[in-house]
């Protein structure tokens, strides 16, 4: 039996030390490894031995009663995030580890979000026990009150206190119980479906560094968890990671869900097929490679060269979807000896190995922009690019990810007729929901525009993000249309439906009401009654809004929006007027109308008439010769009515 087990935790809880003590209880180590001695065997990479903190998810594999496990140690920091949130997509089981000492903090709430988004079932693990004055089950109640009411102890597991917990969640075991009395295979069965349905999550206690409770955790883990993996259906698997070794050759970690894959077997998604090269089975930074694997095991193959991290490929054709998105971008800047697309061509790399980043190149300023989580990823990403790569370089400082989308409904016309071109579009753009992106709809005959033409406008509608006219940030929550359009048999040229489409979109968005959108934060604040005013204060402040305050006990809980432009560094104050003891979670709350429209727009100094790559004047000819009408003129004058 295969079982994938992520340990996710806040920074510093001790979730390395406890992977290093479930791979030396299992023989798969030698000697336990410490993140603050630089030499636990899951943080090999340079950067995390010298900062000693996580940063990227490595995985382990040990066997245990017959089972092979495979142990994934995630990145606790909320810069690395998105490589956590990436790990989540393929565990079985996950085990978030608690401080004994610290209690639920803020980003372990992040944590618990994703983790119930993804649905895997958890386990927790109060670590730290060892040190003076710590009270386990104060922070069980922690737990209880702040994550989730369905939380039962494992120390005494299946007796009388755990039978009737679990009794009060399933009337049928209740029942039984009442008729049958206790029957503890009975029990163990119930308890293992509950865990694997995510109606109950189970808890341990003890210390990682002093080895306490860890191998009776492991006992019960393994008492209570089962995979069921199908190696006699259609190979199918999801990929989770991707890797460039050191002989730069691109290794994609995939997660088998079904079937079985070997060397040499050819691979398809969408429309694509390629060979498998290698399969390798990595522990730490080692690996061995092998001829098959089967469902429910993780490897590594070489030879798949267009896949991304969060497709399904073989069987599955779907695309996970993460939370953890960056709201920040930055500009990259280097040494004028180093050719830009040789900068380029290694950023291309990293965002292969990271798609959060999000790597933008513009052509018309000739510079490089990432995505990020924070300051922290952009000084690791310095480290990365001078230790892969060999070069230096530098960010310039973090700003705000801007969007765009419209109020209005609103035709765009674009026409594009240089002398022996010829293409025009019509299109419909409708604002949508909010965090709905860009869906495209088509009501074109196809006696107006041939099927392959319609496929070219919506392929140049998808191809690239389009820029909005206020800041020339990212077009969003729109639905486009294409409603008809025209093509000429002689003189209909590539590319000549790129640019009428492109000029019908900006046509539109220039008669449209626009609307300038901001990244928020949910967030959820617990603090001491006499600090709340203090906090309703400080989120008004930061035009932030916020649900009538909760009472639990001697403690406040405040939950709301608010911008990630006012609150991206708020946690240093938070953490310093409540002395280090209120809990404040931060999870992207996705985009809404920005609190600071005219502010920005003026900052950001955007000419719409001056972006090279958009313009909503169409080109119509007439005696042998292309001239301009302008986008207020251009409806007119199309030829399709």
């Amino acid at each position: 039996m295969y079982k994938t087990i992520g340990i996710l935790a806040h920074v510093d809880a001790g979730k390395t030390t406890f992977s290093e003590q479930l791979l030396y209880h299992t023989k798969t180590i030698r000697q336990r490894g410490r993140v603050d001695h630089q030499d636990s065997f899951l943080d090999s990479h340079s950067i995390e031995k010298n900062r000693g903190i996580t940063i990227f998810a490595d995985q382990g594999i040990f066997s245990y009663n017959n089972s092979t496990y495979y142990v994934i140690d995630t990145p606790g920091h909320i810069d690395f995030s998105p490589e956590m949130e990436r790990a989540i997509q393929v565990m079985d089981f996950a085990i978030l580890i608690i401080s004994a000492v610290d209690g639920v903090e803020g980003h372990t709430e992040t944590v618990w979000q994703l983790l119930r988004k993804h649905q895997v079932p958890t386990f927790f693990f109060i670590n730290k026990t060892d040190y003076e004055g710590t009270d386990v089950a104060k922070v069980l109640e922690e737990i209880r009150a702040n994550l989730s009411d369905d939380v039962c102890d494992l120390t005494n597991a299946f007796n009388e206190e755990f039978v009737e917990f679990l009794a009060e969640r399933d009337e049928n075991l209740l029942e039984k119980y009442m008729d049958t009395g206790y029957d503890e295979d009975l029990w163990i069965q119930a308890c293992k479906r509950m865990i694997q349905e995510n109606k109950i999550f189970a808890c341990a206690s003890g210390s990682a560094l002093k080895d306490i409770g860890i191998i009776e955790f492991l006992d019960k883990l393994h008492l209570l968890t089962e995979s069921s993996y199908k190696q006699e259906e259609a190979f199918s698997a999801q990929v989770y990671k991707i890797r460039h070794d050191e002989s730069g050759n691109r290794v994609t970690f995939l997660k088998l869900l079904s079937g079985k894959l070997k060397v040499r077997d050819e691979v398809h998604y969408g429309e694509l097929a390629e060979k498998i090269t290698q399969l390798r089975v990595y522990s730490g930074n080692k690996f061995k490679t092998v001829e098959q694997a089967v469902a429910g095991e993780l490897v590594a193959v070489t030879g798949l060269t267009n896949v991304s991290i969060g497709d399904g490929i073989g069987a599955i054709n779907n695309k996970t979807t993460f939370d953890m998105i960056p709201t920040l971008k930055s500009k990259v800047f280097f040494d004028d000896s180093i050719h830009v697309k040789e900068v380029l061509r290694c950023f291309k790399l990293l965002d292969a190995e990271d798609p959060s980043l999000h790597v933008y190149w513009d052509e018309h300023f000739q510079e490089i922009h990432v995505h990020v989580m924070g300051v922290i990823q952009l000084e690791v990403l310095e480290q990365i690019v001078l230790e892969r790569f060999h070069f230096t370089i530098s960010f310039g400082e973090p700003r705000i990810l801007y969007k765009e989308t419209i109020d209005t409904t609103v035709k765009g016309y674009g026409h594009f007729e240089p002398l022996k071109h010829y293409a025009e579009v019509h299109l419909l753009i409708e604002p949508t929901k909010r965090g709905s992106g860009i869906t495209l709809d088509n009501v074109c005959h196809a006696n107006d525009l041939s099927i392959g033409n319609q496929n070219l406008v919506q392929h140049h509608l998808l191809e690239r993000e389009h820029h909005g006219i206020l800041t020339g940030s990212s077009l969003t929550d729109v639905k486009i249309t294409l409603l008809t359009g025209r093509g000429h048999n002689e003189h209909t040229h590539g590319g000549d439906f790129r640019e009428a489409t492109y000029r019908a979109l900006r046509q539109g968005l220039e008669k449209a009401e626009n609307v300038l959108l901001e990244p928020f934060y949910d967030f959820k604040i617990k603090v001491d009654m006499n600090l709340i005013g203090r906090v309703l204060s400080d989120i008004q402040q930061a035009h932030g809004s916020f649900d009538s305050p909760e009472n639990v006990g001697d403690k406040v809980i405040v939950k709301g929006r608010v911008p990630v432009a006012t609150f991206m560094n708020y946690s240093t104050t938070f953490a310093s007027f409540t002395s280090g003891k209120g809990t404040l979670s931060l999870l992207f709350g996705g985009y809404d109308r920005c609190h600071n429209k005219d502010e920005v727009i003026e900052k950001i100094g955007y000419n719409k008439e001056a972006d090279p790559e958009y313009t909503s004047t169409s080109i119509f000819c007439a005696r042998g010769k292309g001239y301009k009408v302008p986008w207020d003129e251009a409806e007119e004058a199309m030829h399709c009515k």
